[in-house]
């Protein structure tokens, strides 16, 4: 535990927040103690649609919207969840989606993922959940997303009749009915555009945190407004998915959260303020329908009468502003600064909690869920434990043990030889190809079985040690890295990355890290205000 490596005090196997040792709560310099004095019941709802690691390499789609109840302990109390494509089949959606005919034009329908609230939250109701216990809710949303509130609407969420279920209620409330998410790639010609306005893709990720991605949020509107310029004039709001799922709950709409909204290439992410030259690349009169951007702690307020009527909430509950899926997670696994969480899976993702952020070509900025000074970084590498595997296969006879072997047989630094494995075009940096260099740095066609498999462990992690340095990540000496995916189940590939980062390395279950993270952050909120109150 005292920054001990896994080469001299062996495998370290157990969740970071569990065991002996008390973690900081919430990213915290110091152990948090939280001195309730009813008792409270923190859910958090969490609208998913995203790629999640699993065991063996192999990721596995989760469609639907969750929830999980949490007490004052943190313990969880209750879990229920609905399935968009099994529990709503009249939305023939598949994975929660519609690929449209272009195949790069994804979207899902809004009032499914309204009508999902509705049926989780009567299979609360018959379950005999006692909402009157709840005191604050907060919750998550797929990045990326974006919904189009039509005029009028906000009256509509003012004034809503408790008889009726939600997708009753709202069913005119939007001026596009199928939302696109985080899948959708039809704004190519958007990206290059923003970018040329602000002086290039580096100008950009100065500004935003990144250069521009198809996935934006902010690019789909701009590709609403060019193919549809007659709607854009009936938005009376834009929503991400996160701001839009709290508004159902709040009665009104809700702004957009620091973290969430960083990563619509829109958002100065030193200033916390929409960019005037990105706005002004997307669409006219976009801040004013964007509405301000807030604090990822802030309470937006009390819950709508709506649920205090047709459930039994109290009227008490406060609902703290909702973030995107991945900053929730970085919530829901602890991070504190100088830690790294890393899915190994078909590809691997770091999550990192930065101080002063560099921006760069590679990778994504945003501002951070818990610390609104901070920052967190994202890394997303497509030649994972695919290359992982096709190495082991061409190298090893296809067995992990003969893998494992040959690795711990060679050295660390593997006497200067050196390699880069893209056997799949890669994003950071992109790239395509095998290449492999030895010690006097010149490039050779081949290496020994043992210096090969070395070459492509040290020569990923180094990556993304080299790649998570570029954007201002520093290592600390309470450095943790928190591993999970299907080769974090191999202790000598986590030792190399043990190695590389000069840093103990511990295994976690990241399955529902984004709802606990927001079940964290609605009592992070509700204590922060409860405190700046007492002050």
């Amino acid at each position: 535990h005292q920054g001990v490596f896994l080469r001299s005090l062996g495998f370290l196997r157990r969740p970071c927040w569990r065991g002996p040792f008390r973690w900081p709560l919430l990213g915290c310099g110091t152990p948090c103690h939280w001195k309730l004095v009813w008792p409270q019941i923190f859910p958090l709802f969490d609208v998913i649609v995203r790629l999640m690691p699993g065991w063996g390499g192999e990721e596995r789609v989760e469609v639907g919207l969750k929830v999980i109840a949490v007490d004052e302990q943190l313990s969880v109390i209750y879990e229920e969840n609905v399935h968009f494509d099994k529990d709503l089949p009249e939305f023939g959606t598949q994975g929660g989606v519609h690929v449209h005919s272009d195949r790069l034009t994804v979207t899902s329908p809004v009032l499914m993922w309204v009508k999902a609230l509705d049926v989780i939250l009567e299979k609360m109701k018959s379950s005999g959940f006692n909402f009157s216990q709840v005191r604050a809710l907060s919750g998550a949303g797929q990045q990326h997303g974006s919904v189009y509130w039509e005029e009028g609407a906000s009256l509509i969420l003012k004034n809503l009749s408790s008889d009726l279920p939600l997708h009753q209620l709202l069913k005119a409330c939007f001026s596009v009915s199928d939302s696109p998410v985080w899948m959708d790639s039809s704004t190519s010609s958007q990206c290059c555009s923003l970018e040329e306005a602000v002086g290039g893709a580096q100008g950009l990720a100065d500004i935003t945190g990144s250069r521009a991605y198809e996935v934006r949020a902010m690019l789909q509107s701009k590709c609403q407004h060019e193919s549809l310029s007659y709607v854009l004039l009936l938005f009376q709001r834009i929503s991400l998915v996160s701001s839009f799922a709290a508004s159902l709950f709040l009665g009104a709409y809700a702004p957009i959260d620091y973290s969430d909204g960083s990563g619509m290439n829109l958002l100065q992410i030193r200033d916390k303020i929409w960019s005037v030259s990105c706005l002004g690349a997307c669409a006219p009169g976009l801040e004013k329908k964007l509405g301000c951007a807030v604090p990822s702690s802030s309470i937006l307020g009390p819950i709508s009468p709506y649920y205090v009527q047709r459930y039994g909430f109290n009227p008490d509950c406060k609902v703290v502003a909702f973030t995107g899926d991945n900053p929730a997670s970085l919530a829901g696994m602890r991070l504190g600064e100088g830690d790294i969480a890393i899915s190994l899976g078909t590809s691997d993702t770091l999550f990192l909690w930065i101080k002063e952020p560099t921006p760069a070509l590679e990778g994504h900025i945003l501002c951070n869920p818990i610390d609104s000074q901070t920052y967190m970084a994202l890394l997303c590498f497509k030649n994972g434990s695919l290359m992982r595997e096709k190495i082991r296969d061409d190298f090893a006879s296809g067995s992990w043990d003969e893998f494992s072997k040959a690795l711990t047989s060679t050295a660390i630094g593997n006497y200067g030889n050196l390699g880069f494995y893209f056997y799949v075009l890669e994003i950071t940096p992109e790239a395509v190809g095998i290449h492999r260099f030895n010690r006097d740095n010149i490039k050779v066609p081949k290496f020994p079985k043992e210096v090969e498999i070395r070459a492509l462990i040290e020569g990923q992690f180094m990556a993304k040690r080299i790649h998570a340095e570029k954007l201002g990540y520093k290592i600390v000496p309470k450095t943790r890295i928190l591993a999970t995916g299907g080769a974090s189940h191999n202790k000598d590939i986590l030792q190399v990355l043990s190695d590389v980062f000069n840093a103990p390395v511990y295994t976690i279950d990241t399955a529902n890290s984004a709802c606990l993270g927001c079940a964290y952050r609605a009592i992070h909120g509700k204590a922060v205000t409860e405190s700046y109150l007492n002050r």
